[in-house]
């Protein structure tokens, strides 16, 4: 939409309301300014100093019910158990393992945790570890080349898929679906996905109390997996869900305290 909250209030408010370990805010300078708020529960790949590179792909989603403890176990376990999701997630997993192989030592690719239930502030979510022994002969920008962008984020074959989006999507995501983190000069890295993150375009001046109608941009990217078994009524509900933290930290900023509204047809600015 056109008018964006003050960004680091914005992250703030979203830190309180959807804590996430790959959590990250960015300003980004220059005449044409963005800010990226994230927070994003899902790593993308890691390398430690042992050369044990690290994948945990997400794939399964279900709402989160604080306030009915029994409500709240039973939606985990439904999403445990999940067909569907399953598929998805091994899907994913599968295609993790291809890319690793490219990289890592023959043989040291393992799923150390496969299809685990993760409870967040505001949703359940399926999380699959895939590990591999990096290669001497694979540098940084090797492994990057190799698991770029992250599997959870395209679908499998990664290429065709990557192709249909490209036809059907009708812009480039940008930040969204791609990845943060840090790299080293000790040859380790750290890198998320850009999941449940709002991306701030600051085409007019802001101050620190800016409202909603200075001038500026915010877009929220959310999204979901297709297999044979999905339901379009429940993928719908399950992108707004995953983007329901954002709305309504949004909705706070603004002053509403609740969701912001989201008008679906509106046009990509």
């Amino acid at each position: 939409r056109r008018g964006a909250p003050e960004p680091s209030r914005l992250y703030r408010t979203l830190r309180a309301l959807n804590p996430a370990p790959y959590a990250a805010w960015l300003r980004l300078g220059g005449s044409h300014a963005m800010s990226v708020c994230c927070s994003s529960p899902e790593r993308f790949l890691r390398c430690d100093r042992g050369s044990v590179l690290e994948a945990r792909p997400i794939k399964g989603t279900a709402p989160r019910r604080l306030d009915d403890p029994a409500e709240d176990a039973r939606l985990a376990a439904e999403l445990a158990s999940s067909e569907k999701e399953r598929a998805e997630n091994l899907m994913i997993v599968d295609l993790l393992r291809n890319d690793l192989g490219r990289v890592c030592e023959v043989g040291s690719v393992h799923v150390p945790g496969l299809m685990e239930i993760e409870s967040f502030a505001t949703v359940h979510q399926m999380v699959s570890t895939v590990r591999g022994t990096r290669r001497p002969a694979a540098g940084i920008v090797d492994c990057l080349r190799a698991t770029f962008p992250g599997g959870s984020m395209t679908g499998a074959p990664k290429v065709r898929t990557m192709e249909i989006l490209d036809e059907h999507e009708g812009r480039a995501r940008g930040v969204y679906s791609g990845s943060l983190g840090f790299i080293s000069f000790n040859d380790t890295f750290d890198l998320n996905i850009v999941i449940r993150t709002a991306v701030i375009d600051h085409s007019a001046p802001m101050g620190t109390n800016a409202s909603h109608d200075d001038g500026s941009w915010i877009r929220i990217g959310a999204g979901g997996a297709i297999v044979v078994q999905s339901d379009t009524g429940a993928e719908y509900e399950e992108m707004r869900l995953k983007a329901r933290a954002l709305l309504h930290a949004v909705g706070i900023c603004d002053g509403s305290g609740s969701a912001a509204v989201v008008d679906d047809t509106v046009k990509h600015y």
